[in-house]
């Protein structure tokens, strides 16, 4: 497994990073290293694939039934099938995990190690504010966060219809530098909205600047290949 580790300024006893698809046991679409449950691999497989991933961690992920909304929990809240699309902690030893295949992976810290959050956002999360809702939820101003955003679809690659465009620019007028014509159809940098939305909360965010869609030998990509795998994006606080 050789994960992609965000490059910022963050206390070393926060450890964070995002899988690829190689280090595991698929095969087929899914291969390798799939992490999605409900991906149409085979269970046995993707469970042995979380063990692999879960080794060397003080504990396993606590794994989230994502549903593209904008709850997001404290995990000491969690429970198997919980329906969340992120998770933050500020206690050592509990690892928070979101699963994405081009919806954006975004991982959040303070500058000293004192709480993380994981956070999944794809346009949906977006439209309706779960990066502002997560700033708002974790006990620490929003000047005092770093953010990650983690390999994603670029906006070159992201063909959306005016459902899309209509729904961001309900409420964030701003977004739409962030699209460009393409026919009829429009190409949406959603990292561009991402770390905006984040900005205006005075959130300082960082991009892993990799494409999923791009890099198939390295990334999973839904709206690439459709049957695919996951990729997880990791945060937790060492003791």
């Amino acid at each position: 497994m050789k994960p992609i580790r965000p490059d910022w300024p963050i206390a070393a006893r926060v450890q964070a990073f995002t899988t690829t698809r190689s280090g595991g046991v698929s095969d087929g679409p899914w291969a390798t290293l799939n992490l999605g449950i409900n991906s149409g691999d085979e269970v046995t497989r993707v469970q042995q694939n979380r063990r692999r991933l879960s080794a060397g961690m003080p504990h396993d992920p606590a794994w989230l039934n994502q549903v593209h909304g904008t709850d997001i929990i404290h995990l000491d809240d969690w429970h198997e099938g919980v329906a969340a699309d992120g998770a933050w902690t500020d206690r050592p030893g509990q690892v928070a995990v979101v699963l994405t295949a081009d919806c954006l992976p975004v991982l959040m810290a303070d500058e000293v190690g004192g709480v993380v959050a994981a956070i999944h956002a794809g346009w949906r999360g977006l439209a309706t504010g779960i990066l502002e809702r997560s700033v708002d939820t974790l006990p620490v101003a929003g000047q005092a966060l770093h953010a990650w955003i983690g390999p994603s679809i670029c906006g070159d690659c992201y063909q959306v219809g005016d459902d899309v465009r209509n729904s961001m620019l309900a409420d964030d007028p701003a977004a739409a530098d962030a699209f460009r014509p393409d026919g009829d159809r429009w190409r949406a940098d959603l990292k561009s909205i991402a770390a905006a939305r984040m900005a205006r909360r005075g959130v300082s965010v960082h991009d892993a600047g990799r494409c999923t869609f791009c890099e198939s030998d390295t990334f999973y990509s839904y709206r690439r290949d459709r049957t695919t795998g996951r990729m997880a994006s990791v945060i937790w606080l060492e003791h």
